[in-house]
């Protein structure tokens, strides 16, 4: 198994921290459009 270099492994970080950012991403938009419809964020209702 061959090393990883510096550069690599900062690819790597940075590849998952803009994927978590992503899906982080997508969850705000969906809980902002839900508060301004007035829905509940994941399909269910509280009644």
């Amino acid at each position: 198994m061959r090393r990883m270099t510096l550069i690599q492994k900062r690819l790597f970080i940075l590849l998952i921290i803009v994927i978590a950012g992503f899906v982080l991403g997508r969850l705000v938009v969906r809980a902002f459009m839900n508060l301004l419809l007035g829905g509940t964020l994941f399909g269910g209702n509280f009644l």
